[in-house]
């Protein structure tokens, strides 16, 4: 479990990083941002798929060692190709460094199997936490260490995978059970079922909602309300912590309320953060922007991983086949897609588009609500 510390901290990287960048001055290059996180992405996606092969042939503790050591390498060689040189060169670091998230979250889910069928909403709760507190541990360095340099900042980072490493390449993990994966012919099956398709598009508009906010907080606050690069990462900290938080309370009392009434409460608070952080002009509005959409995000994920699993046995995080999968991956690209239309309408439409993508969320819901009267499933 502990791995989704650096899970965490991995995938938060760029959008803290971003302020230590310079991303936010003039003339802003968002594009240049949107290229960062397509890279990114790319290497999350490719990795994960062809990093069965590795699971398979080495096993889960090399793999985990291996993406970890991969993580540190790439860290340290973001710390030689800071500005001024070449934004290519660190979209080909944030390659790497997506390529090594996206081993170690394979390899993470398949040492979890055991744990994750039989509870899939409580598994992914405590991986959730700890997740978000890699996440806010990556957002708090960087804050901290803003004006200590670029490359003591990245070598300071590059350390904790590299501790992760070394506990991974002495430890020994037992195989994950062997399951039967869906063919791709079997998983385009799930084209012709209309639960699966909205339950796709409710994962990809969430994971991209939840990813967007993470990313571009900081360079929205910075553009639009006029906070400090420190003052605005230490609002993107906040809502790693109330996310955190929020799966915390969300572990606690799921035994005791009405799963569909807590998506809906935590989807209405996501969608009221949204309109807070895209009208506020102060501090104390980014902040409590923030603690509406951690909040509100904090449950959404758990939720749908249990009803997911509940309607689709065959679904699990750590298998790449079928359109769920498929979709929860494209969220990943969210980011990416809105460095470019931010370059061309500006930085408000980086919570805009959630904003809509929350009214989507609300609209599938009510769908997905519909079609299992309709067919009683």
């Amino acid at each position: 479990m502990a791995g989704f510390l650096v899970s965490g901290f991995l995938l938060a990287f760029l959008g803290a990083i971003l302020p230590a960048w310079g991303a936010h001055r003039d003339p802003p290059e968002f594009a240049v941002v949107g290229n960062y996180f397509l890279c990114f992405g790319i290497g999350v996606v490719v990795s994960a798929v062809l990093g069965r092969g590795m699971l398979a042939r080495r096993g889960i503790s090399l793999s985990l060692a291996f993406s970890c050591a991969v993580a540190c390498a790439a860290l340290v060689f973001l710390a030689f190709v800071s500005p001024p040189a070449s934004a290519w060169w660190r979209a080909a670091g944030l390659l790497i460094l997506g390529a090594a998230a996206g081993v170690l979250n394979l390899a993470l889910f398949h040492a979890l199997s055991g744990s994750y069928t039989p509870d899939p909403a409580g598994t992914v709760t405590r991986g959730g936490v700890l997740f978000g507190l890699g996440s806010l541990a990556a957002t708090l360095l960087v804050a901290a260490t803003l004006y200590a340099g670029l490359a003591t900042i990245l070598c300071v980072m590059a350390v904790i995978p590299g501790i992760f490493a070394v506990i991974y390449a002495r430890s020994s993990y037992p195989a994950a059970p062997r399951r039967a994966e869906p063919t791709m012919r079997q998983a385009l099956k799930d084209f012709h079922t209309p639960g699966a398709v909205l339950f796709a598009l409710l994962v990809f508009f969430q994971f991209g909602n939840e990813w967007s906010i993470a990313g571009w907080m900081p360079l929205f606050l910075i553009r639009r309300v006029g906070l400090s690069p420190t003052a605005a990462l230490f609002n993107l900290a906040m809502y790693w912590l109330f996310l955190m938080a929020g799966r915390l309370g969300a572990a606690a009392i799921l035994p005791r309320v009405r799963h569909g009434r807590l998506l809906i409460l935590s989807v209405l608070s996501a969608l009221f953060g949204c309109l807070i952080l895209y009208s506020t002009k102060t501090g104390f509005g980014a902040a409590s922007a923030a603690l509406f959409l951690g909040a509100g995000y904090a449950s959404i994920y758990p939720l749908l991983a249990e009803a997911i699993g509940r309607r689709f046995p065959y679904y699990h995080p750590g298998f790449f086949n079928g359109i769920l999968s498929v979709a929860m991956l494209g969220g990943l690209l969210a980011p990416a897609t809105l460095g470019y239309a931010a370059a061309r309408w500006g930085v408000g439409v980086a919570v805009g588009i959630p904003l809509l993508g929350a009214c989507m969320v609300m609209v599938l819901m009510a769908s997905i609500w519909l079609e299992s009267k309709v067919t009683g499933r």
